[in-house]
């Protein structure tokens, strides 16, 4: 037996919003028309079904009922646009992703369990070349987009429910809006706040949705689940280009302990929480990132679906989350969560009574080759979905637009300077001082901060940047530069260039003097914020304790790893000014980097930094490849460290003859084992 779909209330009827000034909850009726306005597509309407509700208690009046029942949650999150098991950047399968292959472990679950619901944990629409063209091209030719293949391949899997990922936000809220109009599920977000006068709001507070369920003796019951989701606080940061002052998000447990006694009160069965937001601390913090563990505490709340952070959970090491089910689903449809709930009667509404939580994936490594093994097949009818724009996509990246003489890759860009991160530094640099022309500004030296944003670690040992020596590709200019930030100058002085390098710099462990191959990366320091700046000579002393830790905490004040800090031969001071270029997410406060205030904003621009890429390389100032290997360690005589990259950076040593690494031994997680002599 299928759940019974017909039946939705949203909100119990109202819309609630929260003032933290007031510390006040207030609410209005809402009505079916509002429904259509937000988005909810075909949606019926709200209905209290007091008429299903009498008939199920008339059954159980004549029939001894089971008290156990039980209930089936699914959880996709992270998707990021990834609906084909193809890799656009290398222009191949990658059986590890594609929510057609993931469809398939869907299905085999609801035919397991029938009694099941389908939830979706957000970053479902942007994050691959399909999402952004997609976006692109309705930007492009200015007409609404009225068939997301994302949200109509969502629609086709039946999804119950969605929230909202940071993501969504990243090209502005018109094409969200749009995107969501198609929706056949609602979308909710208990913590983003819609500031007045400022247009109807993308999301509900919360959606409870009525399902008939069986118990185990047969007999049917009116199950009542609220499904409440959450966003990271920071971003009102993040994105904060395409959200300026319209909304606040509000801390994810402060927003959770509001909200779930009211609808306790209101008499729901079971509330699943949707949190866009990795596990973290115990205690959450006040306005944490990661804070699902800690919104697992919250009283009332029965299960927890987490994300964000690209992880898998349940672990070898914590299957729970305060005793309670909660699933991670890893990243771009690498795994379904699975939560099974065994619910009892307690009083007058049903109770967790047991649970079982686990992720199934969709592909395996195989660990003597490190070659990733696909275990289902497409779903032909997600394939036909996304087909129209998968071809038109991969017509419009073959186009050559520039050429480069040696190859473009990142297998050591957190070790050296990169041909690869040269080339996009100098189009940002360019831009900027041209930017500056005729302004205050205008003599100010210019440097750029960029990251490697595809070097290994969570994303696996495919998670790297590869372009062959030869023509350059538009899609090759997706796979240099990945998302779809800004260019932003700031004004900075030589201490906050010491400072942002310092946090830059936390990426690495602490080397001692004298033990061999220690563990170079810190695998919490995610590469995309290992900032190098060019135009600046520098070298880092390992041997001394990072100032900063993975999050960006000023944890040692006093330590100091930057070394020899130089422009030009000679000693930056400490209150010489450049311009820096950088990105929108970075110049938001992104990761908590110095001089990141708006008072430091110099330059402002609407053009997107892989649009400067493609104009430098279509200019024909494409680099050679050459860098002056600016930056460097401390040499460490008699000192190794090992780090990990693809295997196929052992064919490319030769591209870093300043470095004296060797290879060593595969690994099962497909990674190749380096050392480095410092």
């Amino acid at each position: 037996m299928q759940l019974g779909r017909e039946n939705f209330i949203f909100g119990l009827n109202r819309v609630f919003s929260y003032s933290p000034e007031g510390g006040t909850m207030q609410s209005r009726r809402l009505g079916c028309g509002h429904l259509s306005a937000w988005g909810l597509g075909c949606v019926q309407g709200i209905m209290t079904d007091q008429k299903t509700e009498k008939s199920i208690a008339r059954k159980g009046n004549s029939v001894q009922i089971s008290p156990l029942m039980r209930l089936r949650i699914l959880a996709t999150s992270d998707l990021h646009a990834n609906l084909l098991a193809w890799d656009y950047h290398a222009n191949r399968v990658c059986p590890a992703r594609g929510l057609s292959r993931l469809s398939r472990l869907i299905e085999t679950a609801r035919t397991e369990q029938p009694q099941s619901l389908l939830l979706d944990n957000g970053d479902f629409l942007h994050g691959t070349a399909l999402g952004e063209y997609v976006a692109t091209a309705a930007e492009t030719s200015g007409k609404p987009q009225r068939r997301h293949p994302v949200i109509m391949a969502m629609n086709h899997l039946r999804y119950d429910a969605a929230t909202l990922g940071n993501h969504e936000f990243s090209h502005g809220m018109a094409f969200l809006r749009q995107s969501l109009a198609a929706a056949r599920f609602p979308i909710v977000c208990s913590n983003l706040c819609f500031k007045p006068s400022r247009g109807k709001p993308l999301a509900l507070p919360y959606v409870v949705l009525q399902r008939r369920c069986l118990d185990e003796a047969g007999n049917p019951h009116l199950l009542r689940i609220a499904v409440v989701g959450f966003l990271p606080p920071q971003t009102v940061i993040w994105e904060q280009r395409n959200l300026n002052d319209r909304v606040s998000v509000d801390d994810i447990v402060t927003s959770a302990r509001v909200l779930v006694p009211d609808l306790r009160k209101e008499g729901v069965d079971l509330i699943i929480a949707l949190s866009h937001s990795g596990i973290g601390a115990d205690d959450g913090g006040n306005g944490a990132e990661n804070a699902s563990q800690a919104l697992a505490a919250v009283d009332g709340i029965d299960a927890v679906i987490a994300g964000h952070t690209h992880l898998v959970f349940p672990s070898i090491d914590q299957t729970t989350l305060h005793g309670k089910p909660a699933v991670m689903p890893g990243f771009f449809g690498s795994h379904l969560g699975v939560i099974d709930l065994e619910l009892r009667r307690k009083g007058r509404r049903w109770v967790v009574a047991g649970h079982h939580s686990e992720t199934r994936a969709i592909s395996q490594r195989n660990p003597q080759t490190g070659t990733i093994l696909p275990l289902v097949d497409d779903d032909p009818a997600i394939v036909a979905l996304a087909m129209p724009v998968h071809t038109a996509l991969q017509t419009g990246a073959a186009a050559v637009i520039g050429h480069t003489s040696q190859p473009l890759h990142s297998y050591f860009a957190l070790l050296s300077d990169t041909p690869a991160l040269t080339l996009v530094a100098q189009s940002q640099m360019h831009w900027l001082r041209r930017a500056l022309e005729n302004t205050d500004h205008a003599d100010l030296p210019v440097l750029a901060a960029v990251a490697p944003f595809k070097a290994g670690g969570r994303g696996g040992p495919e998670n790297y940047t590869y372009v062959p020596a030869g023509p350059l590709l538009t899609r090759h200019v997706s796979d240099l530069y990945v998302h779809p930030n800004s260019l932003v100058g700031l004004r900075v002085t030589g201490d906050d260039l010491a400072l942002w390098l310092e946090r830059s710099v936390s990426l690495y462990r602490r080397i001692l003097p004298g033990p061999q191959d220690q563990t170079l990366i810190d695998e919490d320091f995610p590469s995309f914020n290992f900032d190098m700046i060019y135009g600046l000579y520098y070298r880092v002393d390992l041997s001394q304790p990072a100032r900063f830790d993975a999050r960006g905490r000023d944890v040692n004040p006093k330590a100091r790893r930057i070394t020899d800090l130089c422009h030009f031969g000679r000693p930056v001071l400490r209150d010489q000014l450049f311009a820096l270029a950088t990105n929108s997410y970075r110049s938001a406060g992104g990761a908590g980097f110095a001089a990141t205030t708006p008072a430091h904003v110099i330059y402002s621009g609407q053009e997107c930094n892989r649009v400067i890429l493609r104009a430098h390389i279509a200019g024909g100032a494409m680099a050679s490849g050459q860098t002056m290997h600016d930056w460097g360690f401390v040499p460490m005589p008699g000192v190794s460290v090992v780090f990990e990259s693809a295997p196929q950076a052992a064919d490319h040593m030769q591209d870093v003859p300043h470095l004296q690494i060797e290879p060593l031994a595969w690994q099962p997680s497909g990674f190749r084992r380096f050392r480095l002599h410092l």
